[in-house]
């Protein structure tokens, strides 16, 4: 297999962040309660875990070990901070949605993981890849949690009704305990799909 089909798989479907590795999971139970939300996270994150792993992987040689965290911090709220103004600017109603959710994503456990553990060792444009595939592997958990969610929870899909107006939402769906319920039965079918090709 190619090497960047391999490094695409494993972010999306090996090591995803939130359904393989459960990092990540405070955005992913706030946000994911209506699919905008859930795009629009996924892309800022994605857009922050392109760039910081590219900077942090050129600059990697000349880090100074004992203060790299520090160094990927600011490289991160840099990225951080660019991806806010640009969503105030262009999507103020998602921006304002998402609220304290953008800020954090510079303390958000996949990036500073992806930072340590893939980044600071590879080419650059291996780890711009790598940060490409984690963050469409955080994108696509959120949208499958998001879709569920806002159809049982609000029967709506984008703001759209498609169950018709006389269906009783389950609140349950978009409170935190939704978000629980809903991770843990895509992460049973997943580690289920999972495990049956390997016996395969």
């Amino acid at each position: 297999m190619n090497k960047y089909a391999a490094l695409m798989k494993n972010g999306i479907l090996t090591e995803n962040p939130n359904l393989v590795q459960l990092i990540g999971m405070c955005p992913t139970m706030a946000v994911s309660t209506s699919l905008k939300n859930g795009i629009g996270m996924g892309l800022a994150a994605t857009a922050v875990l392109i760039c910081s792993n590219a900077v942090i992987s050129l600059l990697r040689k000349i880090t100074p070990n004992k203060i790299r965290i520090a160094v990927y911090v600011v490289i991160i709220a840099g990225f951080v901070t660019m991806v806010d103004l640009l969503m105030q600017a262009f999507t103020p109603a998602l921006s304002k949605s998402l609220g304290l959710f953008i800020p954090l994503i510079v303390v958000n456990c996949i990036i500073l993981a992806r930072a340590e553990a893939f980044a600071s060792k590879n080419s650059v444009l291996d780890s711009a890849v790598d940060g490409l595939s984690m963050g469409l592997g955080f994108t696509f958990t959120l949208c499958i949690l998001s879709t569920v969610r806002e159809i049982l929870g609000n029967g709506t899909l984008l703001g759209f009704h498609i169950l018709g107006r006389a269906y009783e939402p389950a609140l349950i769906m978009i409170l935190p305990t939704g978000g629980f319920l809903t991770l843990g039965i895509v992460i049973a079918v997943k580690q289920k799909l999972s495990s049956g090709k390997e016996a395969r």
